[in-house]
C-alpha cells in the first residue's frame, strides 16, 4: 500500500458550504418555506479559500524567530534581525533576518510534505575578487531537510549544478536568473515529497520502500529554472531519505546571507 505521510497540522480550514448545506437540509425537514433557508447566492461555493488562509508565515508579519529552531530543536540565539539595508529611511521596510557566520543553520519547528514555498534572500556585497566559487555568498534551502536549493553569488556566470538556483550536485538551473549581489531575490518552490510502500520485512516489523521520487519546481526571480524534476536521493549534506515529513533548513555556510517574507502552504489545503 503507498501512502504519503502528512505534515503535523491538526485541522484544515472548514468548508463553509457544507455547513449551509446541513443548515439547510435541517430546515427543509422541518418544513421551513424556502425563503427562510440558509441560501448561498454565490455560484462560486467551491472557490478556493483565500489565500490569506492559506499561507503560513514563517518570517515575517511579526512572527519574529517563533517559528524556527536550531538543528538541536534549541531556540535561535545566533541569528539576527535587522532592518532591511535597501530602506531609505531606518526602521521602513520589511525585517530581515541575517545569518551570523558561525553561528549554525536553523530550521523550521514544523515538518511539511507537500508544499508551495516563497523566501527572498540577498547575497552580501563587499566581497573581494578573489573570493569565488563556494566561498561568496553560499547558504542554501533544504527542503524537508534533505534536498538543498543552492544560494550562492552567481551574478553572470554558465549555471551550474552548485550555482545559485541548483539542486545542489545535482541539477543546474536552466538559466542563471541571479541578481547582481546586495538586491532582493525570490524563490518559490513547490515540493512534492517521495511516496513509499510498507511492505513486511519478514520478522514482523515493516520496512519503508520508496515508490517515487521527490519531485521540485522552482521559480527564481520569477524565471522557471525547475520544472518539476525527479530527485532521486537526498543531495549534498542533507538527511537522509525517509517517509516522515522533515522541516524547511536555512544554511549557515558562513555568509551573512539575508531572508525576507518566508512563507509555505501545504498543498493538501488547497482545492485544484
Amino acid at each position: 500500500m503507498q501512502v504519503r505521510l502528512q505534515s503535523r497540522r491538526l485541522c484544515a480550514p472548514l468548508c463553509r458550504s457544507a455547513a449551509a448545506l446541513l443548515i439547510c437540509t435541517a430546515a427543509a425537514v422541518s418544513g421551513c418555506c424556502s425563503s427562510t433557508c440558509p441560501v448561498n447566492d454565490d455560484d462560486t461555493s467551491q472557490a478556493r479559500p483565500e489565500p490569506q488562509r492559506l499561507w503560513q508565515v514563517l518570517f515575517g508579519d511579526g512572527t519574529g524567530l517563533s517559528q524556527w529552531v536550531t538543528t538541536t530543536g534549541d531556540p535561535v540565539i545566533g541569528w539576527v534581525i535587522q532592518d532591511d539595508p535597501l530602506a531609505i529611511t531606518p526602521g521602513e521596510g520589511e525585517p530581515t533576518l541575517c545569518i551570523v557566520p558561525g553561528s549554525g543553520s536553523i530550521m523550521t519547528r514544523e515538518t511539511f510534505s507537500d508544499f508551495e514555498f516563497h523566501l527572498e534572500f540577498m547575497v552580501p556585497t563587499g566581497l573581494p575578487d578573489d573570493v569565488t566559487g563556494q566561498n561568496r555568498g553560499n547558504s542554501g534551502v533544504y527542503i524537508q531537510r534533505r534536498y538543498e536549493v543552492q544560494i550562492l553569488d552567481s551574478y553572470g556566470l554558465p549555471p551550474g549544478n552548485r550555482d545559485c538556483g541548483a539542486v545542489y550536485n545535482f541539477k543546474a538551473p536552466a538559466v542563471n536568473a541571479s541578481k547582481p549581489a546586495g538586491q532582493w531575490q525570490t524563490y518559490d518552490i513547490t515540493f512534492h515529497a517521495p511516496t513509499w510502500s510498507f511492505e513486511d520485512d519478514g520478522s514482523g516489523g515493516r520496512t519503508a520502500v520508496k515508490a517515487a521520487n521527490a519531485r521540485i519546481t522552482v521559480y527564481h526571480n520569477g524565471n522557471l529554472i525547475h520544472d518539476d524534476v525527479e530527485v532521486p536521493n537526498k543531495t549534498g549534506a542533507g538527511s537522509p531519505e525517509g517517509p516522515e515529513p522533515g522541516p524547511i533548513l536555512l544554511q549557515d555556510h558562513g555568509n551573512a546571507v539575508r531572508f525576507r517574507n518566508i512563507r509555505i502552504r501545504e498543498l493538501q489545503y488547497i482545492n485544484h
